[in-house]
């Protein structure tokens, strides 16, 4: 009895996980592989050496990517608003620690925490990489 009971427990758990835990909600974003690197000893990237300074890298990522100095390290987000199909108006504008989305909504987000800021609607937080610092240059892969 004990062996069927455990049996049943067990099956009904491995059923009940999903492998598919995507928000639907959140589509507009492709999977792309981004392998790129930053070297801040470049003048264009120097301001990241000072924390709350954010810089945007183009032609990586769905809409670029914006590296950001949080203070306790780097972070990277896609550039792309993840609420938007991607057009010429969806890729975020850097204002200080926040990306502003260039439509008309002009949708806010933390360059910190990555999510959305203002406007509880928004299903969908920036897509994350992963940055990891070897000396003076940045990597940051997906």
């Amino acid at each position: 009895m004990k062996q069927t009971l455990l049996a049943l427990i067990m099956t009904s758990i491995l059923f009940s996980c999903s492998k598919n835990d995507v928000d639907n909600n959140c589509k507009y974003l492709l999977n792309i592989g981004v392998n790129t690197s930053v070297n801040l000893n470049l003048p264009q990237y120097s301001q990241l050496q000072f924390t709350s300074n954010s810089i945007y890298v183009a032609n990586v990522g769905n809409g670029g990517v914006i590296v950001t100095n949080s203070g306790t390290g780097y972070l990277a987000w896609d550039a792309s608003d993840p609420n938007h199909t991607p057009s010429s108006c969806s890729r975020l504008n850097i204002t200080g620690l926040e990306g502003k989305c260039g439509c008309n909504d002009e949708n806010l987000y933390s360059l910190i925490t990555g999510q959305p800021l203002g406007n509880s609607n928004l299903r969908c937080g920036l897509k994350a990489y992963r940055v990891e610092q070897s000396g003076s240059n940045l990597l940051i892969t997906n």
